[in-house]
């Protein structure tokens, strides 16, 4: 009965050093931001923060595909606030996020510092969000955009939005889905969603206390777009990619205990 209590208490000490650690990494580019005059990317600084925070709350993460080469607009499936860390860990790559977030206490600042590009929903936003993403793509920084718009249970895809993949053709960049899926015992895992009204502190707890979640990812091969395609065509196609992913990930165990339905043009890269 113990052993839930001190894996919650060795975790949450855990995931206070390293938000701190971060805390005085960002401030030590800050600083040299500010001495040298000179802006620096961010994204190498974030994917190795993103890194340490998935592994201290206990996220065994599974990567299937190839990284892409370039800038790209990634989009997938969204789940849970720990999309962001474990997709941050494994890609180089800026946020969408909405403004309240900037607002959480520590980890707001620090999605700040790691360049997350914070929306206001609603009030006509999109055409000036889709501007602020084509111009991030422009300057060589991946983005991710979750088009489902919110978290679900993740076992389906919900319709994707389509307005932001425009930004893709703004920029002359590929985009590049992917499927993200969260499994414990070879099921569907009932912990990770974040949804409804639950309060990040407590979904934070629940996390924490149980053992460790099997996060399998498939980075799908790139798409290009232009000005001309038909965008509704591309979000579908795109959520497609992204639905067939998440059915093979929640196929359950095969040989060796591994999921299957992984194509061979996925080869497995290891844990992250």
């Amino acid at each position: 009965m113990l052993i839930r209590p001190l894996r919650l208490t060795s975790r949450l000490v855990l995931f206070s050093l390293v938000l701190l650690s971060c805390a005085l990494l960002a401030a030590c580019v800050s600083a040299t931001e500010l001495l040298t005059r000179r802006k620096l990317d961010r994204t190498p600084f974030a994917c190795f923060c993103f890194g340490l925070a998935s592994r201290c709350l206990g996220f065994q993460v599974n990567l299937r595909g190839a990284k892409p080469k370039g800038t790209v607009l990634l989009v997938s499936n969204h789940i849970s606030w720990s999309d962001i860390p474990i997709l941050g860990s494994v890609v180089p790559l800026r946020f969408l996020s909405k403004i309240e977030v900037r607002s959480w206490p520590v980890i707001g600042w620090l999605a700040q510092q790691a360049g997350t590009l914070f929306i206001r929903r609603g009030g006509g936003q999109a055409r000036t969000t889709r501007e602020q993403i084509a111009n991030t793509l422009r300057n060589g920084q991946s983005v991710l955009v979750f088009p489902e718009g919110t978290t679900t249970l993740g076992i389906t895809v919900l319709p994707f939005h389509s307005r932001l993949l425009a930004a893709a053709a703004d920029a002359k960049v590929p985009i590049q889905p992917i499927s993200i899926g969260y499994r414990r015992n070879d099921r569907p895992d009932h912990l990770a969603p974040f949804i409804g009204d639950d309060p990040f502190e407590r979904h934070l707890i629940r996390v924490l206390r149980e053992p460790a979640v099997c996060v399998d990812i498939i980075l799908h091969e790139p798409v290009a777009m232009t000005a001309e395609d038909d965008l509704q065509a591309v979000a579908q196609r795109l959520r497609e990619s992204v639905q067939k992913g998440l059915g093979d990930i929640h196929q359950g165990p095969g040989e060796n205990g591994k999921a299957p339905g992984f194509p061979a043009s996925h080869p497995p890269l290891g844990n992250t």
